[in-house]
C-alpha cells in the first residue's frame, strides 16, 4: 500500500521549494539536495492548508515560489526582484494570507495522492538508470579508447626498443670493424713508411 504523503518545505537558492513526499529523504532526492537540509535546519514539514492543498493536488512534483515572498506555490515561478545591489530578494508587499484550517483529505485522495506519487518516483527511478547506463557506456567507451590508445603506444615503445637494440648492436659491431680497420690501417702504414725509408737511403748510396 502506497505509504502517506507529508508536505515538506525549504529555500533553494531563489525559490522555496515545496513537495508532497512519503519521507524526508524522498523529497530531499526530488529536490536534489546533496545534503541533509532537514538535520541543517534548511527544510522541514508544513501544514500550511495551501501549501498542502498544492502539493497534495500534485503529488511528487516539486513546488517552487520566489524564495521570501509568501506567494503560492506552482511548478513554474519568476526569479524573486532583487535590490539595487542585487544580492537579496526583496521583501514581498503582498499581504500575508489569512491562516486557514488545514484542509481535510480523504483517505481515498491521499491513497490517490500516494499512488501518484509512487508513479512519479518510479518514473524518476527509471531515468536515473537510463541516466546511468547512457553514463556508464560512456565511460566504457572511454576506456575502450584509452585501451587502444595505451596499446599503440606500447606497440610503439617496444618496436622503438627493438629498433634501438638492433642499432645498439650494429654500432657495437661497426666500433669493433672500425678498430680493426684502424689496427689494419696502422700495421701497412708502418710497413710502407718502412719501405719508403729504404728506398730513400737507397738512393742516397746511389
Amino acid at each position: 500500500m502506497p505509504r502517506k504523503l507529508k508536505t515538506y518545505q525549504t529555500s533553494l537558492g531563489f525559490y522555496d521549494l515545496a513537495i508532497a513526499a512519503p519521507s524526508m529523504k524522498a523529497a530531499l532526492e526530488a529536490w536534489g539536495a546533496g545534503s541533509n537540509l532537514f538535520h541543517q535546519g534548511h527544510a522541514k514539514e508544513t501544514e500550511d492548508p495551501d501549501i498542502v492543498a498544492a502539493t497534495m493536488a500534485k503529488p511528487g512534483v516539486v513546488l517552487k515560489r520566489p524564495a521570501g515572498s509568501g506567494g503560492p506555490f506552482a511548478e513554474h515561478a519568476d526569479l524573486p526582484d532583487l535590490d539595487d545591489d542585487g544580492a537579496k530578494p526583496k521583501k514581498s508587499r503582498r499581504p500575508e494570507p489569512k491562516r486557514r484550517a488545514a484542509p481535510k483529505i480523504s483517505l481515498k485522495d491521499s491513497r490517490k495522492a500516494a499512488a501518484a506519487f509512487e508513479r512519479k518516483q518510479k518514473r524518476r527511478d527509471a531515468e536515473r538508470r537510463r541516466e546511468e547506463a547512457a553514463r556508464e557506456k560512456e565511460r566504457a567507451k572511454r576506456e575502450k579508447l584509452v585501451a587502444k590508445a595505451q596499446a599503440a603506444l606500447d606497440a610503439a615503445q617496444r618496436e622503438h626498443d627493438e629498433r634501438s637494440e638492433d642499432l645498439e648492436a650494429e654500432r657495437r659491431d661497426l666500433d669493433k670493424r672500425t678498430e680493426a680497420e684502424d689496427a689494419r690501417w696502422e700495421a701497412e702504414r708502418e710497413k710502407l713508411r718502412e719501405a719508403l725509408r729504404l728506398a730513400r737511403e737507397q738512393i742516397g748510396r746511389d
